[in-house]
């Protein structure tokens, strides 16, 4: 009689574990992706979407500020992170001696130099006034892209930190205005340009193609936003999968269908 039960039972068992095995092969993988407020957030739950499709399901968890998404991966309460350009990522490691990595890109929100008046940067006149950022980052940008525009020249070491101060070339002498950036978009019919970064242009409802008169290049290393990681799962094949149906033409034609044109693909 034992022999009998116990050949029942050894019988039962491969059956059990086949299902509980079945049963976390079906379970699907859950990854935790964070994202600030807006278009980071609207551009991740699309991409969630279709994950969805192909058996990878992500929770995205919406930040309303720039720093705790970071501390979120850091700390392991998220997976991956999408909203941020290089500097910043690599300003957080700096300052906080943690170890996070891009591991593709995503969007592109470009700084620009917008205008009302005029429809070329070399038709900006003599004693033009234009307004840029006051914020030290922003404003260091904003200074960077005129250089790059051609309109000014800065000093040899300028950066991200650059002020008015660094500029050692104003051949047509442009004034600049300093402004909160969230104001800029209402200086343009008081001024002859601004200098505006693409949040603001698309809260704003300014054109890119319309008002804007020079754009930040699509590699310039504020504009270029990154999928960030801990660097340990840098290889991890899960977020490299995410990373893949991220850059798909899935999202690319999202973008371009509800952005068009102030945020375009990365990749």
């Amino acid at each position: 009689m034992f022999n009998k039960k116990f050949a029942k039972l050894l019988y039962i068992l491969p059956i059990i574990f086949g299902l509980a095995a079945c049963g976390e092969t079906e379970k699907s993988e859950v990854i935790k992706v964070g994202a600030t407020v807006g278009p980071h957030a609207e551009v991740v739950e699309a991409v969630a979407e279709e994950a969805a499709k192909q058996g990878l399901q992500v929770e995205v968890v919406i930040f309303s500020d720039y720093i705790t998404p970071n501390a979120a991966l850091a700390d392991g309460s998220l997976d991956l992170n999408s909203y941020q350009h290089l500097p910043f990522l690599n300003n957080f490691n700096k300052n906080s001696d943690q170890k996070i990595v891009s591991i593709g890109h995503s969007i592109l929100m470009r700084m620009g130099i917008y205008s009302n008046k005029y429809k070329s940067v070399t038709n900006l006149p003599e004693n033009a006034r234009i307004s840029i950022p006051n914020d030290p980052t922003n404003g260091g940008r904003a200074l960077l892209l005129l250089a790059d525009a051609g309109l000014i020249t800065l000093k040899p070491d300028a950066d991200s930190k650059t002020t008015v101060y660094d500029v050692v070339e104003n051949p047509k002498n442009f004034e600049f205005v300093e402004v909160e950036a969230a104001q800029l978009p209402r200086t343009l019919d008081d001024v002859d340009a601004s200098v505006i970064t693409m949040n603001y242009v698309m809260s704003a409802g300014l054109s890119p193609k319309e008002q804007g008169i020079y754009l930040e290049a699509k590699d310039a290393e504020f504009a270029v936003m990154n999928i960030a990681a801990r660097v340990e799962d840098k290889d991890n094949a899960t977020y490299k999968k995410f990373v893949e149906i991220f850059q798909s033409e899935a999202t690319r034609q999202f973008l371009e269908k509800t952005y068009k044109g102030t945020i375009e693909a990365a990749f």
